[in-house]
């Protein structure tokens, strides 16, 4: 997300506030959980916020750790399928 954007982010966050204290005044439950959800998603945004570097710098990318498997040898058609032809 584009850090000039927090400013609106913040907006949104308020936004959903207002509209999940409405919802429960009004006893809308069903409401109120997927503002919940919205809200929650928004509130990870802004978090994730803090980690970007605002110097311009590339931003680091976690990519996890690489498994390795078995399954690297060529698999062997099934019995019915033409073989390739070398």
């Amino acid at each position: 997300m584009d850090p000039r954007q927090k400013p609106r982010l913040i907006e949104i966050i308020q936004n959903l506030r207002d509209r999940i204290r409405e919802a429960r005044a009004n006893g809308w439950l069903g409401e109120v959980e997927g503002l919940q959800v919205s809200f929650d998603a928004a509130m990870a945004k802004l978090k994730s916020l803090k980690n970007i570097p605002t110097d311009g710098r590339p931003q680091l990318v976690d990519l996890g750790m690489p498994v390795v498997t078995d399954d690297a040898s060529p698999s062997q058609p099934d019995e019915g399928e033409p073989r390739p032809r070398s």
